[in-house]
C-alpha cells in the first residue's frame, strides 16, 4: 500500500482527492492537514463523504512515515514549505499548485501531464500537476505539435465551472451573481498560458505562435469546454488519423467522431476531442472535468505512474446518464 499524506485538505480539489484515494485499492491515507480545520472530521468540512470515511484533520506533519505527499494548496504555499521543512529523501510529491509548473534548474519538478511526459513520470520523484485551462488546451494541440503543424494564431475560448475559482466565496462565485449569468475574465494573459508554451515547444521546439486565450466564467459548478481555431491545409481526415495515433496508448483521451458536450466529461478522469474543419479553418473541441482531469484526477494517474501501477487504478468513473 501506498502511505499518503495530504496538506491544505479543506478546499474542493482536496475533497475529491480523498474520494479517489479511499476507495483506491492501493492507497492508505494517513494523515490529511489542515491547521485551520486540525481535530474536526473530514465530513465536516466533505459532506458528500458521509459513511466513507471517518479520518480527522490534523495539523502535525509525520513525513517520514509515508511514501507520498500531495499539496492541494494555496498558489505559492508549496513553494514555502519546501524551502521551510527538511522533505525526507525517500518521500515523492504531487504538487497540486502552480509553483513548480515551469521548467527551471532550481527546482526537481517534472510537469505532470501523462499525455506528453508519461515515460518521465514513471521514473521521477516530483510531479507538479497541471492547470485544469492548461490541460484542456494542451490536449487540444499536442498532436498538432508533434507534427510541427502549429504555425500561425490559435485562437482558444474556454469556460469554466465555478469549482475553478476555489471554496473560498468571492463576488464572482457567489450563486446569485453566477446563476444564469457569464463574464470574461483575464483575457489574453491568463496564468496557465506560460504552462502550455512549455508544452507546445517541448515537442515544437520552433513554436512561436500567439495564443489568442480568452477564458469565461460559466454558471455550473464543474468543468471545462473549450474550443480552439487554428489554419491548415490538412484534411480532416488525415488530422482525425494524426490525433488517434497520438493518443493511442493514453487510457483517459477520446477523438470522438460526433460533437460533443460537456455532461460527457463531468465526474469522470476523460477528455473527449472533437475536430471539424472548414475551408483552412480547424475547429478543435476539448473538455474535461476541472477539479477531475484537470486536478486531483490526474493526480492520481501521475500517483500511479509514479508507483508503477496501471495507470486507470481508482479512476474508473462513469459519468451521470442526464
Amino acid at each position: 500500500m501506498i502511505k499518503i499524506g495530504i496538506i491544505g485538505g479543506a478546499g474542493y480539489t482536496a475533497g475529491e482527492l480523498i474520494r479517489l484515494l479511499i476507495n483506491h485499492p492501493e492507497a492508505d491515507i494517513v494523515f490529511i492537514n489542515s491547521s485551520s480545520n486540525a481535530g474536526n472530521k473530514i465530513t465536516d468540512v466533505h459532506e458528500g463523504l458521509y459513511g466513507e470515511c471517518d479520518l480527522t484533520f490534523t495539523d502535525e506533519l509525520p513525513l517520514e512515515s509515508i511514501d507520498l505527499l500531495f499539496f492541494c494548496t494555496a498558489h505559492g504555499d508549496t513553494r514555502k514549505f519546501m524551502e521551510s521543512h527538511t522533505i525526507p529523501e525517500r518521500l515523492k510529491i504531487i504538487d497540486l499548485s502552480m509553483d513548480f509548473r515551469l521548467a527551471n534548474e532550481e527546482h526537481e519538478f517534472l510537469y505532470g501531464l501523462p499525455e506528453l511526459n508519461r515515460r518521465a513520470i514513471c521514473k521521477c520523484k516530483y510531479v507538479a500537476n497541471p492547470g485544469c485551462f492548461a490541460t484542456c488546451i494542451q490536449l487540444g494541440l499536442l498532436p498538432l505539435a508533434k507534427h510541427l503543424m502549429l504555425t500561425d494564431d490559435i485562437i482558444v475560448n474556454a469556460i469554466t465551472g465555478s469549482t475553478g475559482a476555489g471554496v473560498k466565496p468571492g463576488p464572482t462565485t457567489h450563486f446569485s451573481w453566477r446563476n444564469n449569468n457569464m463574464s470574461v475574465y483575464k483575457p489574453f494573459t491568463h496564468q496557465h498560458l506560460p504552462e502550455i508554451e512549455q508544452s507546445l515547444k517541448q515537442l515544437q521546439k520552433s513554436f512561436n505562435s500567439d495564443i489568442i486565450f480568452i477564458p469565461y466564467r460559466g454558471d455550473f459548478a464543474r468543468g471545462i469546454f473549450t474550443t480552439i481555431v487554428l489554419k491548415t491545409k490538412v484534411e480532416l481526415d488525415e488530422l482525425v488519423r494524426i490525433y488517434k495515433e497520438y493518443y493511442d496508448r493514453d487510457s483517459f483521451v477520446h477523438i470522438v467522431e460526433k460533437n460533443i458536450d460537456l455532461k460527457q466529461v463531468v465526474n469522470t478522469n476523460k477528455c473527449l476531442i472533437h475536430l471539424q474543419k472548414e475551408g483552412d479553418k480547424l475547429l478543435i473541441i476539448s473538455c474535461i472535468d476541472n477539479l477531475l482531469k484537470g486536478a486531483s484526477g490526474q493526480a492520481v494517474h501521475n500517483m500511479n505512474l509514479l508507483f508503477n501501477l496501471e495507470e486507470t487504478v481508482g479512476l474508473q468513473l462513469k459519468p451521470s446518464a442526464f
